[in-house]
């Protein structure tokens, strides 16, 4: 059995925190910070071997890292499953290294596991998708042990919130997070 590290982050007691990559860390944050239960999305860096890196090395792609978010959850209102079932419905878990015009290693779809547990339920989750014939090609999702979680630039931190109107924005991360909302409802923090 392979030791799982420590996350250095400050779970609240009853809470978990969770570090999912599947693309832009702008368009995977938007989702996750309207999900009921969900608190602390941060958008970050993580799985590489650089310290404390900027947004242009990582964009660089030789770093290692993967943009992700990083966030925590109360398991009492929604589980790992349901997050990880969000997960794989919101991008394409197929393409290796790329999210649509996003290509290279930083943008790929990556399951940082904080325990045991969420190792187990990631793994299952992938076997049965792949047996399932959900998607046409086989998921390419990195499942590999949390090791590190370095914030990204303020800037980066509320993007869609903050800058909804930009190109960017309305051409790739609404239509995201409007299929999204349409698809999980059910899970959408209440105003």
């Amino acid at each position: 059995m392979e030791k799982i590290p420590q996350t250095s982050v400050v779970v609240p007691e009853g809470m978990e925190v969770a570090t999912f990559g599947s693309g832009c860390f702008w368009c995977i944050e938007a989702i996750y910070q309207d999900i009921e239960g969900v608190s602390e999305v941060k958008s970050g860096y993580s799985g590489g071997h650089i310290d404390k890196p900027s947004y242009r090395q990582v964009t660089s792609g030789t770093t290692g890292h993967a943009e992700v978010i990083q966030f925590t959850f109360d398991p009492k209102v929604i589980s790992f499953e349901e997050l990880l079932e969000i997960f794989w419905s919101t991008h394409d878990p197929t393409t290796l290294n790329r999210q649509g015009a996003d290509v290279g290693p930083q943008y790929r779809s990556a399951v940082f596991y904080h325990n045991q547990d969420q190792k187990d339920k990631a793994e299952f989750f992938k076997k049965k998708l792949n047996e399932s014939g959900a998607f046409s090609k086989p998921i390419v999702t990195e499942i590999t042990a949390f090791s590190n979680f370095y914030v990204a630039e303020d800037y980066h931190q509320n993007y869609y919130k903050d800058n909804g109107a930009q190109p960017y924005c309305q051409l790739v991360i609404k239509p995201k997070v409007d299929k999204f909302k349409k698809v999980f409802a059910e899970k959408l923090k209440t105003e």
